[in-house]
């Protein structure tokens, strides 16, 4: 059964993912489909918060951040996901335009390094009734 998530974060989680900045859809263009043996998510919903991308075979979170981040609150939420078990990597919007190369070196060799989650992985979200999408 799909786990049901907050209508209001999936909403603004489908916003994001139509309204992408470049640096999220250039790393998108190199993470989707399989590309580096593993499935990545974008813009997935990981209560209370969005995450701009998901492997939910090994809880690795990439982050792309612009210029208006907050460091203090990035590190708390960072802190707050490795709570939940999941791993995250940041990489700012100049370094994924720039370095794009490396940066999918440093994601693919961090997703190999990373054992599969014993634990339940990261369901397919549900908006509504079982068998429903919105």
């Amino acid at each position: 059964m799909a786990q049901r998530i907050d209508a209001r974060l999936g909403e603004k989680a489908r916003s994001m993912r139509n309204d992408a900045p470049e640096p999220e859809r250039r790393l998108w263009s190199r993470l989707r489909a399989s590309q580096l043996g593993f499935k990545f998510r974008r813009q997935a919903v990981v209560l209370p918060y969005i995450v701009d991308f998901l492997c939910p075979w090994n809880g690795l979170v990439v982050e792309v951040d612009g210029d208006t981040h907050v460091h203090e609150q990035d590190r708390a939420r960072d802190a707050a996901l490795n709570r939940l078990g999941y791993t995250v990597l940041r990489f700012s919007n100049a370094d994924v335009m720039s370095q794009i190369d490396g940066i999918v070196e440093i994601i693919h060799a961090r997703a190999v390094a990373l054992p599969e989650r014993s634990w339940n992985t990261h369901p397919t979200p549900s908006f509504g009734r079982e068998g429903l999408s919105q």
